[in-house]
């Protein structure tokens, strides 16, 4: 799959649901209203989406949500797209989560073939933690990590930084993730979704948050790439990665390969713009893929050349009217 801008799309990042046991103040509203479950995908079209998206070219598939572990039976997703890793189809199988229910499902994740996820961790004190999640348990989640590290799955861990609330954290974080063998990704606000906090109150551009870190640490630029949007470094003090995700300062659009899936069949072909394809309903109207796969074909061709983000005192306002959860960042 080619766009129009000559960009090989090969990675599909699929919303499984759009449910989440935590509230994250920069990701939804507190008192969100989430989808029936009878308009999701089941299962068995999540995987005949996805493998019909391998058979066209797709090398990696990260199961997101929301968070994708709430969504019951997901283990039976994950063990049948495995098949895909198994004949060489696939080239990764992963999942971005918030950890809490990881202690439970390591074993089987790395039994399907997870070798990596990103595991979303904004603080290491459990206050403030729960007061970024509004309702979340440190400790669960550190007791996931844990699990996800014995049972041989490498961790990266993604936080956000958000202005007046974690900036102080941010060189602790990376020093404890990378005592441990863990990467870090750090991620600028994205202003998708009507939230309580003002957006312009939350953002913190990572150009200041880099010039901050290098006060502290030896920076070396370097080019791993892991297939999505993050620029990383090398910080000289641990030999750890440090990546950075930057929609706002300085956006990663010229190099996109992804597009989103949601959990109810619609296609974004880029997280900050509102075009859509509909893939419920050739998905639904026959057996063939013919349908399908000419909806995609059609899609792809308008992926945009990129989005439009931006946040200041004119802009405050979502960019896209649809939170997080719904497309998995």
């Amino acid at each position: 799959m080619v766009d129009p801008f000559g960009r090989a799309i090969y990675y599909l990042r699929v919303s499984v649901t759009d449910r989440c046991d935590f509230r994250c103040v920069y990701c939804m509203s507190e008192d969100m209203s989430f989808l029936p479950k009878g308009d999701l995908l089941t299962l068995e079209e999540l995987d005949r989406l996805c493998s019909t998206f391998v058979a066209r070219g797709t090398r990696k598939l990260r199961l997101t949500g929301g968070e994708p572990l709430v969504r019951r039976n997901i283990l039976q997703l994950f063990h049948n797209l495995a098949r895909h890793l198994d004949s060489g189809a696939l080239d990764e199988l992963t999942l971005t989560t918030n950890g809490s229910r990881l202690a439970f499902f390591a074993p089987e994740l790395a039994a399907c073939g997870v070798r990596r996820i990103n595991v979303s961790l904004d603080s290491r004190d459990p206050e403030k933690f729960k007061a970024i999640t509004r309702r979340g348990d440190l400790a669960q989640v550190l007791r996931g990590i844990d699990a996800a590290q014995s049972a041989g799955i490498d961790v990266k861990i993604n936080m956000v930084a958000l202005k007046g609330v974690n900036e102080g954290e941010i060189v602790p974080m990376i020093s404890w993730a990378h005592a441990r063998g863990m990467d870090v990704t750090l991620i600028e606000v994205m202003p998708m979704g009507a939230i309580e906090p003002d957006r312009l109150d939350q953002y913190l551009p990572l150009s200041d948050v880099r010039a901050e870190i290098a006060r502290h640490f030896t920076l070396r630029d370097l080019a791993y790439r892991t297939g999505g949007p993050a620029r990383y470094v090398e910080v000289a003090e641990t030999g750890g990665r440090l990546g950075f995700i930057t929609p706002l300062t300085h956006n990663f659009c010229e190099s996109c390969n992804r597009v989103r899936l949601t959990c109810t069949g619609t296609l974004y072909m880029c997280l900050g713009q509102n075009d859509a394809a509909d893939l419920r309903a050739p998905l639904r109207e026959s057996a063939s893929d013919d349908a399908l796969n000419a909806a995609i074909e059609e899609a792809i061709a308008r992926k945009p050349k990129g989005h439009d983000f931006m946040i200041d005192r004119a802009h405050t306002a979502p960019a896209v009217p649809r939170h997080m959860s719904v497309t998995g960042g």
